[in-house]
């Protein structure tokens, strides 16, 4: 819409992108002190991130809160200190160098006591070996320093000499030996970094969108911190945060980008280039922003206090990497817009082909005989997502740890030395008098899944008395999983029902089992909330049915693939990957991240079939052009976003792994199988029946413009009279 003087009054988008690119200097000046007024302000402040990880309902919360009932002086944390010796550890010497160790570890910060291997029971292997130490610290986990842990290491290690081994073992240990990390993210950047420079063929013009993402993270990232002071914000929100910033915000950078480039191998000058591009690939950005936005929110309708949480720090990344895109980026245009220009002609100049014949090849090919492309790309996503019914989910523990870890050779040993359920024992609380407890203790010894089982230790008040009962089988071994359903349905009901008392039973495993219930139970209202929401924005803006329907279906495909992927390799042990569970809450967080992902590339990619829809309304036409003016950009997008999600198989943990894994492999099918290929085909089949929507729906829809309107008498809508056929 105009004014009298013929400028361009738009919404409020196209107002706040104007004003940023009216006071370009303003709008960097702005963005720089936003960046480090909250580096500053979370530096000082320090982050007050808290995992919280609890279960309402569940027996293994249960226990947990019995234990927070009836412990007196509240919870703290403990490490152990694992000692082994092949020639034995009852030697003189060594027990002198272990005594002498253990008084040191004593005598440090935060440590209330140090339990004597020796002399405590069960603490010592069978064959003396191998024998540990419980460091109980006068602190919660979450309030104990790192430094103090690795003070504690360091202290335990100073012995380790002569054959005597010594390894500190426990979540803290593991918490202390944990990389800084960094070296994804930078190999992320610098490789996302090549592939613009090979695009644009400018540093200067590969630079912004990269600019553009990194101001927002970095933004993004200060915001978090404080954040944490108010909210529960899990510990590994900021790397998963940083892990979809980086990707998305110089996508949608890139995406706003190339429109304005391309507006200047049209001939338009830099303003218009600008506003125009902002008008139709800047609309796209921030609708698509919001179908990731709502997937992320889907989150909250689990119920789950962690990924409450995690889902809010990366819907804000996600919500800061779009005002990025709209506001920093169009004065970083404006700034260097003579420059980028420049280098934007002479790169041109000196192509030899025009912008996306080959795209416009591969369009007319799929066009040609859609069935065999559409059945075989079909039949490859559903190969990929079979080994996804076979997912096992669970929580990592030391055992899926790097070898060279501390904490992975503490369990290794213990697992050696005392059996492989030493390392996740059963904790069963029995709430009832001391004859049903030794009861629980008989009944327990008898299991042939149970190796050994504790005595019954009555807690401080009285009033209730647990049992730790070691299994078999190592903690993430699904015998283990098997075992914990088997004494809560059937061994402990029917004891229960012979003694009257009640027992749960909890521990890291149980939990790994009550949390995959969870999320099981709840997974149909987020799956509907999220799709749902996405397909209603979907036929808002598009105004047909088919359209969200066929981006539903071909989205879940492609999740479906990525977890496939990802079971095969992590659980299967595919490429010498340590075998073990899925991370319990791995699958519902790629449904989200990825489900809005694979909604961008669907946006831009109908966002520009529909415009040339609109202009010419000739479907096949449409399906040809938009595939030639998206295709590059799509793929190069792509690209950027699976080498900043691959880099993070770098990282030293394992549940970032399996993020970047999925990531990367989902992002990868959906770009070039599904939006290149899969798409083209379907369109092809339905032809106009795609723009399809009943009378009645289409007057009930509100209305949200994607393309910019151009005026009648410059730019006719020749599809207008096709789709008022097509609605009929």
């Amino acid at each position: 819409m105009t004014d009298d003087r013929g400028r361009d009054r738009g919404g409020l988008l196209h107002r706040v992108s104007a004003w940023a690119m009216r006071h370009a200097g303003l709008a960097v000046f702005l963005w720089l002190l936003v960046l480090v007024g909250v580096t500053v302000g979370s530096t000082l402040a320090g982050n007050a991130y808290r995992d919280e990880n609890s279960l309402p309902g569940t027996d293994s919360q249960r226990v947990i809160d019995v234990f927070r009932e009836h412990q007196p002086g509240g919870e703290t944390d403990s490490v152990q200190i694992v000692l082994h010796d092949e020639d034995g550890l009852t030697q003189p010497v060594t027990k002198s160098q272990i005594a002498g160790m253990l008084a040191e570890v004593g005598k440090l910060p935060r440590v209330a006591a140090v339990a004597d291997p020796f002399t405590a029971k069960g603490s010592l292997s069978t064959d003396g070996s191998t024998a540990y130490a419980t460091v109980d610290l006068d602190v919660a986990a979450v309030d104990m320093p790192l430094a103090d842990v690795r003070t504690i290491i360091d202290k335990a290690q100073g012995i380790a000499k002569d054959g005597l081994e010594v390894e500190v073992g426990g979540d803290l240990a593991r918490s202390a030996a944990d990389s800084a990390g960094g070296a994804a993210e930078g190999a992320g950047v610098l490789a996302a970094l090549v592939i613009l420079v090979f695009l644009f063929g400018s540093l200067l013009a590969a630079s912004l969108p990269l600019l553009t993402a990194v101001f927002a993270v970095g933004s993004t990232l200060g915001l978090l911190v404080l954040a944490s002071h108010v909210f529960t914000i899990p510990s590994y929100t900021a790397p998963v945060m940083m892990l979809v910033g980086l990707g998305v915000g110089i996508d949608y950078a890139l995406l706003i980008f190339s429109r304005y480039r391309s507006e200047l191998l049209k001939g338009a000058d830099r303003p218009k280039a600008g506003r125009i591009a902002l008008d139709t690939a800047g609309r796209s950005v921030l609708f698509a922003g919001c179908t990731v936005v709502i997937a992320l929110l889907g989150l909250l309708a689990l119920g789950l206090g962690s990924l409450q949480g995690l889902a809010l720090g990366v819907t804000v990344t996600v919500l800061m990497t779009m005002l990025a895109a709209v506001t920093l980026l169009p004065a970083l245009l404006t700034l260097f817009g003579k420059r980028i220009e420049r280098s934007v002609r002479k790169h041109a100049a000196k192509s030899r082909r025009q912008p996306g014949d080959g795209w416009r090849r591969l369009a007319t090919r799929v066009q040609r005989g859609p069935w065999v492309p559409l059945v075989l790309g079909t039949l490859a996503l559903v190969a990929l997502c079979l080994p996804a019914l076979d997912m096992r989910l669970g929580f990592a523990d030391a055992g899926t740890d790097d070898p060279a870890k501390t904490s992975r050779k503490a369990y290794d040993l213990l697992a050696q030395g005392f059996g492989p359920g030493f390392n996740g024992p059963l904790i069963i609380v029995s709430e009832g008098d001391q004859a049903a407890a030794e009861a629980l203790g008989r009944k327990l010894a008898a299991d042939p899944g149970i190796a050994a089982v504790t005595p019954p230790q009555l807690m401080a008040d009285g009033k209730v008395t647990t049992v730790m009962a070691f299994p078999k089988s190592a903690p993430q071994d699904e015998a283990t999983s098997d075992l914990v359903h088997r004494l809560r349905e059937v061994t402990l009901p029917q004891l229960a029902a012979e003694t009257s008392a009640t027992y749960l039973v909890g521990g890291t495993t149980a939990a790994a089992d009550d949390f995959a219930g969870a999320v099981s139970k709840r997974l149909p209202i987020f799956v509907l909330v999220v799709v749902g929401l996405s397909a209603l924005l979907l036929m808002t803006v598009f105004r047909s049915i088919l359209i969200p329907l066929k981006a539903a279906v071909l989205n879940l495909l492609s999740i479906g693939a990525s977890l496939g992927v990802i079971t095969l390799v992590f659980q299967q042990g595919w490429f010498g990957a340590q075998q073990g569970p899925i991370e319990a809450f791995v699958p519902v967080m790629i449904f989200a991240i990825v489900f809005g992902l694979s909604m961008d590339y669907e946006v831009f990619l109908i966002s520009r079939i529909h415009e040339e829809w609109r202009r010419t309304g000739d479907a096949r036409e449409a399906v040809r052009e938009g595939l030639a003016n998206t295709g590059s950009v799509i793929t190069a997008a792509a690209a950027i976003m699976i080498v900043v999600f691959g880099a993070f198989l770098l990282s030293p943990d394992r549940m970032l792994k399996q993020f970047g894994l999925g990531l990367a492999v989902a992002v990868l099918l959906d770009a070039l199988l599904i939006r290149c290929v899969i798409v083209p085909a379907v369109l092809r089949l339905m032809g106009t029946r795609a723009w399809w929507l009943p009378r009645w729906l289409d007057r009930i829809l509100p209305t949200i413009a994607l393309e910019r309107e151009e005026p009648v008498e410059e730019q006719p809508n020749k599809a207008e009279l096709v789709g008022s056929e097509v609605r009929r």
